[in-house]
């Protein structure tokens, strides 16, 4: 049996060499010709016509194993690759492959990583239509589930049931490192700024803010933003995005360490008081009356991660609070990562925008980072009584919970008695307001 199944597959492998030989003939000759093979299936069959009207034509009704081999062989993998710019397409899916290394062995931000990383393998290949209209599997999700914001939306919902506002509710004060970490959205617009003056680059105002809303650390945001301003550069958005949240742990450290001494580090602080049930049911409720009355731009944002949060808290309703924090979670979640792969194709990543996207979100993360914690220190002048430890101020980024965690471990290895978490944990959880809000206050700026 064993020698039976190595024939068949020896013949397979031969007659699929065959095929590819000739598409790479076939590839060949038509660029010798002026013409790429990957667009001779085009120049025959107009993307206009229907399958009806191809029956109708002459060719289609003769009976040629030449002609037959000879076109399946110009559609195969290989013969697209060989093709004018097809080495793009090649690297892009190598660029996939690499980001579900990231996600599967590095275990980096896996959940988003993994579809991402696949969606940018499945609309490259050629010829396979993944990505074209008007129903291509990935082209149907961006434009049913991302153009229109509904899975950047989904996604909030289930943040919002995952969600616990306790610490924050138990230290108010750590609101303040929410927003002071968003220095880093609106001082990555001034980044942009000069690097326009870069010759290859020129941002317009809308791309800049889709860009710097990576300063928040908010991956749905981010999406949310630039799926408004900025749909072709979403791609390099959200990897880039999702890319430095998950290397919260080698990013943040250093910068933290750089702006506070051994003595900060080891403030201790004092613990978190109880917080009543009742507050946590009507503070969604109340910040949902908030962003009512003074930000409406940002309750599509708000308002479904308040609906979340209420959900889970009111504790009467645990079957949808489950199905928001699972099942809703897990579906907008893949459909949102394979959406976003979509726009990973070669024309749209491969060029100098992708790089000034990378280097402007390192820079919007490294600023709201140290934004966090310059303003704990700050609040440390105004309130000397009562200090915070400013490593707690790099929480205020929204990469929940990862940013708490940095902040806790580097406490606990200035002092093995300094636990952080909670107060941390409040932070963070104010910076995803304070990342809504920013979103918001942007999106009212141009009348979204």
């Amino acid at each position: 049996m064993p020698t039976t199944l190595k024939k068949i597959f020896l013949t397979i492998a031969c007659c699929l060499a065959f095929i590819a030989g000739l598409g790479a003939l076939g590839s060949f000759a038509e660029a010798s010709n002026g013409a790429p093979a990957a667009t001779a299936v085009a120049q025959a069959q107009p993307a206009t016509a229907t399958a009806a009207e191809a029956v109708k034509k002459p060719e289609a009704r003769e009976i040629s194993i030449v002609k037959g081999v000879t076109s399946i062989a110009e559609r195969t993998g290989i013969a697209g690759f060989l093709a004018k710019d097809g080495w793009k397409s090649l690297f892009m899916i190598v660029i996939g492959a690499v980001l579900l290394y990231l996600g599967v062995v590095k275990d980096f931000e896996p959940m988003l990583l993994v579809p991402i990383g696949f969606g940018t393998i499945l609309v490259n290949v050629p010829f396979a239509g993944m990505g074209e209209p008007p129903h291509g599997l990935l082209y149907m999700i961006f434009e049913f589930g991302l153009k229109n914001e509904l899975l950047p939306l989904l996604i909030f919902i289930g943040i919002g049931a995952l969600s616990d506002f306790g610490p924050l509710l138990a230290n108010p004060r750590m609101a303040i490192l929410g927003a002071a970490a968003q220095f880093g959205v609106f001082g990555t617009l001034l980044g942009v700024m000069a690097l326009n003056l870069v010759p290859g680059f020129d941002y317009s105002l809308m791309e800049a803010c889709a860009i710097a809303i990576i300063g928040g650390a908010d991956g749905p945001t981010s999406i949310y933003v630039s799926s408004l301003f900025a749909p072709h550069l979403m791609g390099s958005i959200a990897v880039a995005a999702y890319s430095y949240m998950a290397l919260v742990p080698l990013i943040q450290p250093p910068i933290m360490r750089a702006l506070t001494t051994e003595a900060e580090r080891k403030i201790k602080m004092h613990q978190v008081r109880p917080v009543h049930k009742m507050e946590k049911v009507l503070f969604p409720l109340f910040v949902t009356g908030l962003v009512i009355f003074i930000l409406p731009s940002a309750l599509p944002l708000m308002g479904s991660f308040a609906f979340g949060n209420f959900v889970k808290e009111s504790g009467c309703l645990d079957r949808l609070s489950k199905t928001m924090q699972n099942e809703l979670m897990n579906l907008a979640t893949i459909f949102l990562g394979l959406g976003v792969g979509m726009q990973m194709s070669a024309e749209k990543f491969m060029n100098l925008e992708t790089i000034g996207i990378l280097i402007l979100g390192m820079l919007a993360f490294s600023l709201g980072t140290a934004g966090g914690v310059i303003f704990a220190k700050i609040m440390n002048v105004v309130w000397p009584k009562n200090p915070v430890n400013p490593l707690i101020g790099s929480a205020g980024v929204s990469a929940f919970p990862m940013a708490a965690r940095v902040s806790n471990k580097l406490g606990l290895e200035a002092d093995p008695h300094n636990f952080l978490l909670m107060h941390a944990l409040g932070a963070n959880v104010a910076g995803q307001i304070g990342s809504v809000v920013a979103a918001g206050v942007i999106l009212a700026i141009f009348g979204y």
